[in-house]
């Protein structure tokens, strides 16, 4: 059992997420969330919790680490300066190494290799630009073929497009 924890915090703490060794529980996080409640499965102390304790199957398992919105409310308002969003982000990265990419976070990914935007042009969207003397489309990839060239191969290199499917 010491090994399991002890591999678990290294490799959370190797990714971003050793403040989480600081949080003494008071539950200020959660209380805080805008994004956690009676609405969803979040519960910021809960990830914390687990981490500490290795519980590396309960901390990245859930529902509730792909709820965050790292808005940092709960940096803000911790009493013991616990990095939380860098925690969520290094349980998100190890979830992510092991395959478990959230769903709605899959779909995002997907419009962002097809696109080379997190938000894909539509007609209300190009029909505002328009209205407003813009181009259909912003000068980035998405109207650049050498640029989107450019950035298929940084996603095949990377390997992020093995993620989504």
């Amino acid at each position: 059992m010491t090994n399991l924890i002890s591999e678990f915090t290294e490799e959370l703490s190797a990714r971003g997420g050793s403040s989480a060794a600081l949080c003494f529980q008071c539950g200020t996080c959660t209380l805080k969330c805008p994004s956690a409640g009676y609405a969803t499965s979040l519960r910021t102390a809960h990830l914390m919790r687990a981490s500490q304790l290795g519980l590396k199957d309960e901390a990245i398992n859930g529902d509730g680490l792909w709820q965050c919105t790292t808005c940092y409310t709960c940096v803000e308002w911790c009493p013991r300066n616990v990095q939380v969003v860098d925690v969520i982000t290094a349980l998100r990265n190890i979830a992510v190494a092991e395959g478990k990419l959230h769903e709605g976070h899959k779909n995002v990914a997907r419009g962002f290799i097809k696109a080379g935007h997190t938000v894909e042009n539509n007609d209300k969207i190009t029909a505002l630009r328009k209205d407003l003397g813009l181009p259909e489309n912003p000068p980035t990839v998405m109207d650049d073929k050498a640029a989107k060239a450019d950035f298929d191969k940084i996603l095949n290199i990377t390997g992020f497009n093995k993620l989504v499917n």
